[in-house]
This record gives C-alpha cells, structure tokens and sequence, in this order.
C-alpha cells in the first residue's frame, strides 16, 4: 500500500519527539504524544487533546496512531479468549490468545504471520511463514485488546519465532518495558524461543525480560526430527549460551518441555535433561500435546507426565505441569494458525 501512513505506536519517546520536530512542532510534543499513546491508548490522533488543532492536522496528514480493535473473539468454556487481530496494511491476521486465572491475567501474544521453524507439533508451522509484524502490530495486541485494563502477564509464545523477528519484538518489550511507555516491569513479560543463532545472544543482553526456551527433547538428533532449527542452533549451544548469563536472581529461565507418549517421556530423556540442565538456575514446564492434523505424535497420559514431574524435581530441577488452557477454541499451545482466513470478512469482536 503506497500511501499508508506511517504508525505512531512502537515509536520510542526520542523517535516521538524527532516526529515532533520534522512537522515543526515544539519538542515536547513529543513527550505529550507518549502520553496519550502510552498511558491513554487513544485511538485517533485527534484525541490528543492538548496538542494544537493546527499540530494534530499536520500529524494527522502522514501519521495514524497503527491502533484496530480484534475483528473476531472465540470463547472458550474455561474462560479463554482466542482474538483474531488484523496486520496493518496486509490482508493477513494474527491469533491472540486471552487466558484468565484468578487474580492473574496472561496475555499470549504473536510476532509473526505464520512461522519459517516448521516444528512438527505445531500448527501454526504448516502455515509457512507469511510475513513480521511491526512493533505497532505486536503491541496492538495489547493497545486494542478489550481486557487490556485486566493483564499482569505477556507471554511472546503466540504466531511465530521471536528471535525471528527480534528488532520489532525488542521495540515492543522496550515500548512495554519504558518509563515513557506502559511502564510495565520486564518480570511480566517472558520470550520464548527454540534458539536462533546470534538473535538469542542479542535478545538476552538487550532486554531484561524473562527467557523461555522451547526444548521438547534433550538429545539433539530427535530435537532435529521435531524442531528443524536445532540442526542450525543444536539445543546443546544454546545452553552453553545460557551458561554465560545470571538467571540467580529475579529475571528467569524456563524450558518449555512438550510431553509426546513412547518419545521423549522415558527415565532416559530426564537423565539427559538433568545432564544437559546441570547447574543452570532454571525451571521446566511440562505441556501437554494437543492433536493436529497429519501429525503421528501422541500426548503421554498424566500418569506419565506426574512421574516425569517428579523424577525431574527430585533430582533438582523445579518442574511443573502446565494448565491446558483453551484446547476447545484451537487456542492451546501448537494449535494457532490463521491459515484459511485470509481475506475472509469477520464479524466485529463479540464484547
């Protein structure tokens, strides 16, 4: 689209206020600009009340705040909200997953349409990768989110590969993260990656968010058959990566860990974590695998995934199960894909 103007939302308080000073408007504009996108969430340039009439035309002629509303919300029966959200200036969409629990609110947001890692569990991989969000994109999932006032959690396990597109997802954080920006602390933020060589290395010393690796196996050959990536980045140099960093303290490492029945749910595949894991600071999350199409992989029972739990935190390493959330509204991990949807018109989000 040739003449789309350019989006406000992602831009840094230094990049509002050189906005500012290309349109010939005072330098302070800039920081009232981070105001009203920030802590305000206007919708309209014109919104931005205490900005001349005169100032918000001219801003208004080469600018839009890159805010839309989810065009479509699927509700589960256990509370979760799965959100289609249009990409700017494309024809694509991205799912967003809303997850609700007690006195917590997670929110489990997207970096990109579709995914080149091609896992075999995961769904959204068969959809090919179609394009990067913007940074106004990734946090547009959180601006125009209906229960945005609600979330103290945002989880970067949506569409996509983080360390993929990592300069829009480091804008995002940083835009989350700022004292001009929401304001949030990086405690309640945690990127997940399956390990992308240089990227990984890049994120952890660039941001200050939490760290979740996707790891699925601990013996790399059978890592490669079901994560393609590990043969570029093999899951044992990701680890010696992370062996460099201090994760003692309140920033945290965690292992995503899919269980499949008769694969990698063995006493042999905990040894070898326990081996692989050894005096990292670190936890690992056991998730439940949930059936796609054309895929012969099975979930392990929760018998097997209990003994798996407490064989791993015996010998030192906290581990949990983690709650299936979502599974009836294709919402649960591995099951996010927006293939089949593109150009189709959707209804208004239900409220």
């Amino acid at each position: 689209m040739a003449n789309a103007k350019k989006q406000l939302l992602g831009l840094s308080l230094d990049e509002l206020r050189e906005v500012a000073r290309q349109l010939g408007m005072p330098a302070f504009t800039g920081g009232q600009m981070a105001k009203w996108l920030y802590v305000q969430h206007v919708s309209s340039i014109d919104d931005m009340t205490d900005i001349s009439k005169k100032n918000r035309q001219k801003l208004a002629e080469e600018y839009e705040i890159g805010c839309a509303l989810p065009v479509y919300a699927h509700h589960s029966v256990d509370g979760t909200i799965k959100f289609l959200f249009p990409v700017s200036n494309t024809s694509h969409y991205v799912e967003t997953v809303y997850i609700p629990d007690g006195d917590r609110a997670t929110l489990c947001v997207s970096c990109q349409v579709g995914c080149k890692m091609n896992c075999l569990f995961c769904q959204t991989g068969k959809q090919g990768f179609q394009g990067n969000l913007t940074a106004a994109d990734i946090l547009n999932q959180v601006y125009s989110l209906p229960q945005r006032d609600n979330l103290t959690n945002i989880v970067f396990m949506g569409q996509g590969e983080p360390m993929d597109n990592l300069d829009a997802v480091l804008r995002a954080t940083e835009a989350l993260t700022a004292d001009w920006g929401f304001a949030w602390s990086p405690r309640r933020i945690t990127v997940s990656s399956v390990g992308v060589k240089g990227k990984l290395k890049r994120f952890i010393e660039e941001s200050e968010c939490h760290v979740a690796i996707s790891l699925h196996s601990p013996i790399s050959e059978q890592r490669s058959m079901l994560m393609p990536a590990n043969r570029a980045m093999p899951i044992e140099d990701v680890v010696e990566l992370l062996r460099q960093y201090d994760f003692s303290h309140q920033r945290r490492l965690s292992f995503e860990y899919i269980v499949f029945g008769g694969l990698n749910d063995s006493t042999t595949h905990a040894r070898e974590l326990i081996r692989l894991l050894k005096g990292l600071d670190c936890r690992i999350n056991l998730i439940r695998f949930h059936q796609i199409p054309n895929v012969d992989l099975h979930g392990a029972d929760d018998a097997t995934m209990q003994r798996f739990r407490d064989y791993l935190t015996q010998h030192g390493i906290f581990t949990t199960i983690r709650a299936s959330r979502g599974q009836d509204i294709y919402a649960a991990c591995g099951l996010l894909s927006t293939a089949g949807k593109e150009g189709e018109q959707k209804e208004d989000a239900e409220e």
